[in-house]
């Protein structure tokens, strides 16, 4: 098993610890590395990182890639079967942390699923988008832009 499987737009590579720490790779500014491979310079720009997902977008001289990468213990739960796929039945999403609601993405009656972005929280000065974390129809919504909500209320209400 390859210490690193990455998934570039659809195509698996694999590669091994030592080829990436082999990579003469020098960082340009937070979101902008310059690397040379055979003599070829490359300029790799982050576009969008997910690093729960561990996903990442980047643009190499120019050309947007998906990349995601997986390493050993992600490819041994894939192995044992452990991430089939099943959804979820929403009832309802409460607030994970007080803070004051800055939008409210969906109305009532939309059809969600998994990973719709629901609304923007705002807490501790960071703007935080909840997401649907199962799938259903939106009943009711409790709150509206410029709410004040604790942890734990309900702030959406699912069929």
């Amino acid at each position: 098993m390859a210490d690193y499987l990455i998934t570039v737009n659809e195509e698996e590579l694999e590669y091994k610890t030592s080829d990436v720490e082999s990579l003469d790779c020098i960082s340009v500014n937070s979101q902008t590395l310059h690397v040379l491979e055979n003599n070829r310079a490359f300029e790799v720009e982050i576009l969008h990182s997910d690093f729960l997902n561990k996903t990442i977008s980047l643009s190499v001289n120019g050309n947007k890639y998906d990349v995601k990468l997986e390493d050993e213990y992600d490819q041994q739960v894939k192995k044992m079967g452990l991430l089939s796929v099943t959804t979820q039945k929403l009832n309802e999403v409460k607030a994970p942390m007080p803070g004051l609601i800055v939008e409210v993405m969906v109305n009532e009656g939309d059809e969600i699923v998994e990973g719709t972005p629901l609304l923007v929280l705002s807490a501790m000065k960071m703007e935080n988008v909840i997401m649907a974390q199962g799938e259903g129809k939106i009943q009711s919504i409790e709150v509206k832009k410029d709410d004040a909500v604790e942890k734990g209320q309900l702030i959406i209400k699912m069929e």
